[in-house]
């Protein structure tokens, strides 16, 4: 069984960057399409990004153009590399994966806290 564990996140003043990481453990991310996914306090989950196997890439409008997602095959890694962070990113941000043939992310990690201050 595929696990995913988050790392990276913290607390940036605005303006600032941050890299999140994502790593699969206990199997392989080949064929899977790889997100990121953020809630804030009160609000529900959303999307932030995916990732195609082949590099294809979508973004949420809010985060396009400063949030750029990115993935290692050969290490099972996914990146979020977050510019010109707002205080309206805040939130917990949690790596998702799901089979390119589902609708549905079925791998979730555990989160990582990401804090930007005004």
């Amino acid at each position: 069984q595929v696990q995913l564990v988050e790392s990276g996140g913290g607390l940036v003043q605005a303006g600032g960057s941050l890299r999140l990481s994502c790593a699969a453990s206990g199997g392989t991310f080949r064929r899977f399409v790889l997100a990121w996914f953020r809630q804030a306090p009160g609000k529900e989950r959303e999307f932030v990004a995916d990732i195609r196997w082949s590099g294809g890439t979508y973004y949420a409008d809010s985060v396009k153009g400063r949030f750029t997602i990115s993935r290692d095959n050969a290490k099972n890694m996914v990146y979020l590399q977050m510019n010109t962070l707002k205080p309206d990113d805040t939130a917990v941000y949690y790596c998702a994966a799901r089979l390119s043939s589902l609708d549905q992310y079925h791998l979730w990690g555990q989160g990582t806290q990401v804090t930007v201050s005004s």
